[in-house]
């Protein structure tokens, strides 16, 4: 039985989270986290989650639940992830991070901290988003010069970072696929009189409204013909499914930064 932590409780992710560990059978919850400032301190998470009390009160000290967990899965803000990193580097703790938007600082710390304890980062947790992007990358080297690429993102209304994570990733990958520099030749919205469009640019276009989970549609449009590669998430338990799986995939491993792709392994092959 692996002991759980998730950071963020009271949040959207984090009762998916405690719910999904409560009914699962190999993963029991350890430990429920959440801000200094959060109303929901004490209280039981299983009830916050609407599962039922679980006897796991909502703490606010990583540090102090360390012997409570053996994998914290995380899906906060950056600075709250790089206290809880610095917790579990130092009790030699395993680590899952579903938060994005790190600047280079921050990221530079997670890359240090893997030298010493197993993390696994994803800017998405979702099976389906992650075979999206080897869809992606197996199209953009087909499709090669011939087609312009477009990457349009959809998220609800409170998502704090834009464009998402999982968007600079497929334009990471896209990037990768075409031999392009993304540092250069992303655009980030178009307005006014453009021009001609240029071939090598990556375009990111950004949708906020509602309660949107997320969508995210690669685009690739050449003459007389498009091809799209869609995901679009109905709910929060298919990121939560994946945190999990990946939770269970950092058990057996030693330090190092891993990410879903490691994972599924030969299963993108």
């Amino acid at each position: 039985m692996m002991r759980m932590a998730v950071a963020g409780a009271a949040g959207r992710m984090g009762r998916t989270l405690v719910r999904m560990i409560s009914e699962t059978e190999d993963l029991t919850l350890g430990a429920a986290l959440e801000r200094k400032d959060s109303d929901f301190l004490g209280a039981d998470a299983g009830e916050v989650a609407g599962v039922g009390a679980l006897g796991i009160p909502i703490g606010r000290d990583v540090a102090a639940a360390l012997s409570e967990f053996d994998v914290l899965v995380d899906f906060s803000v950056p600075e709250a992830t790089l206290h809880a990193l610095h917790a579990c580097r130092e009790g030699a703790k395993k680590i899952v991070i579903g938060t994005t938007g790190f600047d280079a600082t921050g990221q530079s710390l997670i890359d240090a901290a893997a030298a010493d304890i197993a993390i696994l980062q994803a800017p998405n947790m979702s099976i389906g988003v992650n075979v999206c992007f080897r869809l992606i990358e197996i199209a953009a080297r087909a499709l090669g010069d011939d087609v312009d690429v477009e990457v349009l993102e959809v998220h609800h209304r409170d998502k704090i970072d834009a464009p998402s994570g999982t968007a600079l990733r497929m334009g990471e990958i896209l990037a990768d696929a075409l031999n392009r520099d993304l540092a250069k030749d992303a655009i980030y919205g178009r307005e006014g009189a453009i021009g001609p469009r240029d071939r090598r640019t990556i375009g990111f276009a950004t949708l906020r409204g509602g309660d949107i989970v997320g969508e995210h549609t690669v685009m690739y449009a050449g003459a007389g013909e498009r091809i799209e590669i869609t995901h679009r998430a109905q709910s929060r338990d298919n990121f939560a499914q994946g945190a999990l799986r990946a939770a269970r995939f950092l058990k057996s491993q030693k330090s190092g930064l891993y990410n879903m792709q490691d994972v599924l392994g030969p299963l993108l092959v």
